[in-house]
């Protein structure tokens, strides 16, 4: 049996172009034109989308996340020798102090970079709602050259402008080399 239900209707609508110039024109009269809840898919970065699409705008909680575990990390570590050294077993060696915290540093800092890059790494997975096998513009007939030579603008059913008849049109003006619907339907994975 099939681990997903299937859900149709329309995910949105999805316009191809050619070059990576009429992407970023046609992005940047979506946008003007009110549409907010879209998306692009390049085969590589294009210069200036990001900006056009309003990304540069939006806030990035990968240095907060980073920042937590660096100090998670870091208070872990000191704990840990601390309650080694001072608690669990302590040793009087040649008059040594119990608790040093010159010589806890190194373990410290080792603790918080561990776990600053673990944080990040799983953060930025999180946040980028990775990994995800399953898209429904994987739907879209010529979807696939999205990762060779094709560039994609596809605007959600979800916009509030969003309109089938209006938005076709719309995206037909911008003289694409397609205009087709995505669906919402899932792929046949099963559990």
């Amino acid at each position: 049996m099939s681990g997903h239900e299937e859900k149709g209707g329309t995910f949105g609508l999805i316009a191809e172009f050619d070059k990576a110039d009429d992407l970023l024109a046609a992005t940047e009269k979506a946008r003007a034109n009110g549409y907010n809840h879209l998306d692009t898919y390049t085969p590589f970065p294009v210069h200036g989308l990001s900006e056009v699409m309003g990304l540069d705008k939006q806030r990035n909680f990968v240095p907060y996340i980073v920042l937590l575990g660096a100090i998670l990390g870091g208070v872990g570590g000191y704990a840990l020798q601390f309650y080694t050294s001072v608690i669990a077993y302590p040793m009087n060696i040649g008059s040594r102090p119990l608790h040093s915290a010159p010589a806890f540093m190194v373990i410290t800092f080792e603790g918080a970079v561990l776990l600053a890059a673990v944080f990040g790494f799983v953060g930025m997975l999180a946040l980028n709602k990775l990994p995800m096998p399953y898209h429904p513009v994987f739907n879209a007939p010529t979807f696939s050259r999205a990762s060779r030579d094709g560039f994609f603008l596809c605007i959600f059913e979800t916009d509030p402008q969003y309109d089938d008849t209006e938005t076709t049109a719309f995206l037909e003006s911008l003289n694409p080399v397609s205009v087709n619907e995505v669906d919402k339907g899932h792929s046949n994975i099963s559990d």
